[in-house]
């Protein structure tokens, strides 16, 4: 990959984190693939991003295809070329979009995979609260399952946003929108415990204005975050696919299971489309369907 390239992809980047607020994760996803394609381009076409062709475009997708890309991640190509090769369609740059009419692959809407209840209590209560970490660890779950926060949301969460008086907290979501979530009284208990017990001796007198922190004095990361529920759902004996969004699809899931309002979920969530917390009422109905096979004698 060139260095003209690289310039081009930034620029497009720069341009996206400024329009649309998206998140690291987002930005470096549209990087990455966009990177891959500007490699490909030069070790096989000999040619820069801005100068391919749609025939190439689709020589490159059908290479990812023969390596093994499933449906979604050519989609996710696919939409990464779009948004770049309009940007400099816009730009005046370029005069033809050269991925216009290339057809993503067409994908089935898989349902989120939610834990029943019972499998909920297990795993928040795997933590050893009799320790130091065990404290913080099901501080963390607690207030997951309590509020559905993105695993990126509940790491990132400062001092300043948490208001234990008014049990309720704020987080920015998506697109830097902020939201105010109520706490439970069962995620409030344990996140007191965490700041008075806990957080003052993982810092040892230092300041940090995020609230969840490790042994290094440091914010708790995602990655840290998603192994330790994979260790804890593994305690608990849960053997069902996880996935760093469990919990927050169970807070979803078990809130419509008991009656909640769907435009109340989608505010909690801080989804901007209700199509988007539509699928959880899919989720819902299939558990539903699930226990009348079950349990009923002509199931």
């Amino acid at each position: 990959m060139n260095s003209a390239d690289q310039t081009a992809i930034e620029s497009f980047i720069d341009n996206l984190w400024m329009e649309r607020g998206l998140s690291d994760n987002t930005l470096n996803a549209y990087r990455t693939d966009l990177q891959g394609l500007a490699r490909w381009l030069t070790e096989k076409e000999h040619i820069s991003l801005l100068d391919a062709d749609r025939q190439q475009l689709l020589a490159y997708l059908s290479s990812r295809v023969q390596q093994g890309a499933r449906p979604r991640t050519t989609a996710r190509l696919i939409s990464s070329m779009r948004r770049f090769y309009q940007y400099w369609v816009r730009e005046k740059r370029l005069t033809a979009d050269p991925s216009d009419k290339i057809e993503a692959p067409k994908l089935g809407r898989s349902l989120p995979h939610a834990l029943t209840e019972a499998e909920v209590v297990a795993l928040l209560s795997a933590p050893d609260t009799n320790q130091t970490l065990g404290i913080r660890d099901r501080a963390m779950l607690e207030l997951m399952y309590a509020t559905g926060l993105r695993v990126s949301e509940l790491v990132g969460l400062k001092l300043t946003e948490i208001n234990q008086r008014q049990g309720v907290l704020r987080t920015q979501g998506k697109g830097s929108k902020e939201r105010l979530v109520p706490m439970g009284e069962e995620a409030a208990y344990w996140l007191a415990r965490y700041q008075e017990e806990v957080r003052p001796e993982l810092l040892k007198g230092m300041a940090h204005e995020t609230l969840f922190v490790t042994r290094r004095k440091a914010a708790m990361t995602r990655q840290a975050f998603w192994y330790l529920i994979k260790r804890y759902a593994q305690q608990a004996g849960i053997r069902k696919p996880l996935s760093p969004h469990t919990i927050r699809h169970c807070f979803a899931t078990h809130l419509l299971n008991h009656g909640a309002d769907l435009r109340a979920v989608q505010m909690l969530l801080g989804h901007s489309d209700l199509s988007t917390t539509q699928i959880y009422t899919h989720v819902a109905k299939e558990r539903l369907k699930n226990i009348h096979a079950q349990h009923h004698p002509r199931g």
